[in-house]
């Protein structure tokens, strides 16, 4: 039997347009840096901080580079690349991987201006070390005050402390890098870093400054705004080899920006170690269904039935909104309600599934039965072994702590799916700190877990049914044998095999902090990080800056994580009321 013919046919489906696309490595490179920016690179509020990319050329005038449709060659190798900086972070526009005349973003660059001159408080590079190189294309000065007090920072074991040395360190390899110009400028992608375009200037001169007398003249920060006062007033004109340019002051330290606005001078807050600008724009972990959901997928839902849960596949308009493990639910007045989770997102369709009913008393956990919408999807996440990764998020009295150490107990003592419970916290007090405390480490870690002990107790009632006090004490001591108190400062170099791990109090952990713990997870391991995001009492951390914001935010999406955020207290009627009044 002959074989067929080859498909000569093939390329008549192609439009003249595709067959001039430029190659598809450029686009993925692109996408790649959209990737990067979406979780690094300030991302700022005021016009001060917007930091755009120029490909501009010098011959052109600072026109954009970009040819014209007709100059492009056809389908051929691609050329060599050109030393532009094509690796910057910087936001694409979603039809970035289409063949296409132009870049959109690039259009943005245009009005963008020549690059700015940044002068970095000592704070900033105490609190992000990479800062440096947060940048793009703009420039960094470093006053001398502030090489003095990041030297007087760098002895201890705190966080601060290693964010100084490491800060030194950087600097000692910009200095150190061949052909490096201290009096010209440090390039700052000499080390790698592509992303940084722009150049590190060092005070090597005195600068001549006049502020006023009711600002003494010996205190650093006083310091650092006359040298951005100088140094706005050199770059107010062009000069010989040094073009004008802006020049704003960076510090996370909010009464050195007013004072620095006081005096006349540009000031923002080092916006890169934020996840969200705004709280409200958290991943809720939940989607509420249009009320013509059904109407609209009735003629193409799919539904199929395993065991006792059914299987939808949908498709329309919603589907780009979903995420893996995304719980939808439809509430309608007169129409049965349905509540799901999202299982699988393939094409242009989604797979939801069906959640345990875990309200009722025949599917209650360890004695515990979920009271709302919300704590049914997170018990749904507790106890699916699929789920390695659990955040929780609410206000105080939600059922936050109470559900995971229910489901936590019944996998370890009843299912035998986890070997033992680690429980921890950050030790950050509310008030004035109580001094040494004697003991073991599970002994000093004893007076922070007061939330563990409660919710044990509430455990202990409501399973020891009538056995009596025997019987409850026996049931304490076979509990409190599974679980294990551990203090995060021993946290480093550590694997938890089979452990089912609680976070309690995550809001207070920086991004670093919570990198290093869920990090710690070994095989069969499931973490569970629980907070509450209006209680943050670690200095300089926010809601965005949060390493649980930090942590909802880059799990959003992975099948084998989940987060949802409580919405209804049911601790009291009282503790209700002072979450929404006080």
């Amino acid at each position: 039997m002959p074989l067929p013919p080859a498909p000569s046919k093939r390329a008549a489906l192609l439009t003249p347009d595709a067959q001039d696309a430029p190659a598809r490595s450029s686009h993925k490179n692109s996408r790649r840096s959209a990737d990067r920016r979406s979780d690094g690179g300030p991302a700022h509020g005021t016009q001060a901080l917007e930091l755009f990319d120029d490909r501009r050329s010098p011959e052109a005038g600072g026109a954009v580079l970009e040819a014209p449709p007709q100059a492009r060659a056809p389908v051929q190798a691609p050329a060599a690349p050109q030393p532009t900086r094509s690796y910057h972070d910087q936001p694409q526009a979603p039809h970035a991987l289409a063949p296409q005349t132009q870049n959109p973003p690039r259009t943005k660059r245009k009005a963008s201006g020549p690059a700015k001159l940044f002068v970095l408080d000592t704070n900033v590079l105490l609190h992000d070390p990479m800062c440096l190189f947060r940048f793009e294309e703009h420039d960094i000065f470093l006053p001398m005050i502030v090489l003095e007090e990041l030297d007087g920072h760098k002895k201890g074991t705190t966080e601060v402390a290693r964010n100084g040395r490491q800060t030194s360190r950087t600097l000692d390899a910009l200095a150190g890098a061949k052909g490096a110009d201290i009096t010209k400028g440090l390039k700052l992608d000499t080390t790698g870093h592509r992303g940084a375009g722009g150049k590190l200037f060092f005070q090597t001169a005195p600068l001549d400054y006049s502020l006023p007398t009711s600002l003494p003249q010996g205190k650093a920060d006083n310091q650092i705004l006359g040298v951005v006062h100088a140094l706005r007033d050199l770059y107010a004109q062009d000069a010989p080899g040094r073009p004008k340019q802006e020049v704003v002051l960076v510090s996370k330290d909010i009464n050195m920006r007013v004072k620095a606005r006081a005096l006349g001078l540009a000031a923002d807050d080092y916006q890169n170690d934020k996840t969200l600008e705004d709280g409200d724009l958290l991943y809720a972990g939940s989607l509420a269904l249009p009320p013509d959901f059904w109407t609209k997928q009735s003629k193409t839902v799919e539904s199929w039935q395993s065991g006792s849960t059914t299987f939808y596949r949908i498709s329309g308009a919603i589907v780009p909104n979903l995420h893996i493990n995304q719980f939808v639910y439809f509430e309608a007045p007169g129409e049965p309600s349905m509540y799901a989770r999202v299982t699988e997102i393939r094409d242009k369709t989604a797979v939801l599934k069906t959640l345990k009913d875990y309200s009722s008393g025949k599917n209650a956990v360890w004695g515990v039965a979920t009271r709302n919408r919300e704590q049914n999807f997170a018990m749904n996440l507790l106890m699916d072994p699929d789920v390695d990764f659990v955040t929780l998020t609410g206000t105080a009295g939600t059922g936050k702590t109470l559900m995971a150490l229910a489901s936590g107990l019944t996998q370890v003592l009843d299912d035998r799916r986890y070997t033992e419970i680690i429980m921890t916290r950050a030790t950050v007090s509310v008030g004035e700190d109580i001094g040494f405390l004697p003991g073991t480490e599970e002994e000093k870690m004893g007076p922070w877990m007061g939330a563990l002990d409660d919710n044990l107790e509430f455990l202990a009632k409501g399973d020891g049914g009538g056995a009596g006090e025997w019987g409850r004490a026996a049931t304490n001591e076979l509990i409190r044998s599974r679980i294990k108190i551990k203090s995060m400062n021993f946290m480093r170099g550590r694997t938890f095999l089979n452990k089912y791990v609680i976070v309690d109090e995550a809001q207070n952990l920086t991004p670093k902090q919570m990198k290093t713990l869920i990090t710690r997870a070994g095989p069969g391991t499931k973490i569970i990080c629980m907070g509450n995001l209006a209680q943050i009492d670690t200095p300089y951390l926010t809601e965005g800056s949060s390493g649980l914001t930090f942590a909802v935010d880059k799990f959003k999406g992975w099948p084998h994580g989940g987060h949802i955020t409580l919405a209804r207290g049911e601790r009291s009627r009282l503790a209700d009321f002072a979450s929404e009044v006080l």
